[in-house]
């Protein structure tokens, strides 16, 4: 059976936000990030990438490419909260959906053909969502997640593309490497120095000298510039957290030391959730108490990995959930409503600082192990 797989990508979502708030923007080269020289972009609008602005592009250069750009700091609650309405819209209509991003999903309608025309299905779903959110959104429907997330990229904005398998390989074929997801820049120039810039010259490579180039994942390239993707589509329900506790030696209710806890266990769980290229969008804190009734309290934030914004929540958590005012003999935190994304720096008023620690900490991390920094207020911790 056939594959059919929608990839569901917002267009500029970010600004889209934006100009849904503020109708007045839209048309305008808008950019969405840090204001002063050291800021980063973190998303900026189609008319602002025709001056060859783009995401991750410093403030200052982009002031220098797009002057008459409107610059806007950005406010990730309101981005988020977006997202989450997006992804309601859409859990409740189709059989299988993974939030890949903070803007994007994954659709496998496999079988449903039968019910429905998958293609006009989506084009109902896409419809609906701009209906009902104000938001423009794209779609790919193809075989796989890799060939639907290019179809989506090559019709964006505002635009449906529908790719069968007898078309896989001309449509990828004429395409450059750089457009297969997951091939960074250092594979795109080593793949370059070989002569290898178009799909069609990469699909035809033995994957013996794949492998010896790039390793294993030389060879995942090699699949995906063929049209082949194995990959599942993961369930929205089943999206994983990360989390920690830790049982007390004796129970206690020194709180001093109970927020020194919370703070390393969330910088151990943040530094994790890093690592794996995650942001979370809840954050959970469960205390038991000595007579082992479990009390959690929960809250939704912003998407984030930051070890800041995270530490708060979670100890404004435990204010919130601990009244008894009796012995606690555990504690714990989990993050979950994890999607695939790197932190939007700028779009908190100490992110950019804070990033740059967080960069920092990870490094010496990566270098001597997880344990080899941590903050001086975690120290010496007796629990």
């Amino acid at each position: 059976m056939e594959r059919q797989i929608i990839h569901m990508d917002q267009d500029a979502f970010f600004v889209s936000v934006e100009v849904r708030k503020d109708p007045r923007l839209a048309g305008k080269p808008v950019i969405i990030g840090g204001t002063s020289d050291r800021g980063v972009v973190s998303s900026c609008s189609y008319e602002a990438r025709k001056f060859g602005v783009h995401s991750a592009m410093s403030s200052r250069m982009a002031k220098m490419l797009c002057p008459h750009a409107v610059f806007i700091k950005g406010n990730m609650d309101e981005y988020s909260k977006a997202s989450h309405e997006i992804t309601d819209i859409l859990k409740e209509r189709v059989p299988l959906i993974e939030k890949a991003s903070i803007d994007e999903h994954y659709i496998d309608m496999t079988g449903m053909d039968r019910f429905h025309n998958t293609r006009l299905y989506a084009h109902e779903l896409r419809g609906k969502v701009i209906k009902e959110t104000g938001l423009p959104i794209s779609f790919g429907l193809s075989v796989n997640k890799t060939v639907s997330k290019m179809c989506t990229n090559e019709c964006k904005p505002n635009g449906e593309l529908n790719i069968g398998q007898p078309e896989v390989r001309n449509f990828l074929n004429p395409l450059s490497i750089k457009k297969i997801p997951g091939l960074g820049e250092k594979t795109f120039l080593k793949l370059s120095d070989m002569g290898i810039k178009k799909i069609y010259t990469l699909s035809q490579m033995h994957p013996d000298q794949m492998n010896t180039v790039l390793g294993k994942n030389g060879l995942v390239l090699l699949q995906k510039a063929k049209g082949i993707d194995l990959s599942p589509v993961i369930p929205f329900h089943e999206q994983k957290s990360i989390g920690t506790q830790s049982t007390f030696r004796a129970d206690t209710i020194d709180v001093d030391s109970i927020n020194h806890l919370l703070t390393s266990m969330v910088m151990g769980i943040a530094y994790e959730l890093r690592q794996k290229r995650k942001l979370a969008a809840c954050v959970t804190v469960t205390v038991r108490y000595s007579n082992f009734e479990d009390v959690t309290k929960q809250a939704v934030i912003p998407y984030t990995s930051l070890d800041s914004v995270l530490i708060r929540k979670a100890k404004e958590l435990f204010r919130q959930v601990y009244q008894k005012r009796m012995l606690i003999r555990l504690v714990g935190v989990r993050l979950s409503n994890l999607v695939s994304g790197f932190e939007q720096i700028d779009l908190y008023s100490d992110s950019t600082e804070q990033y740059s620690l967080c960069q920092a900490m990870d490094k010496i991390r990566q270098r001597f192990g997880e344990n080899a920094i941590s903050l001086a207020s975690t120290m010496d911790i007796s629990l």
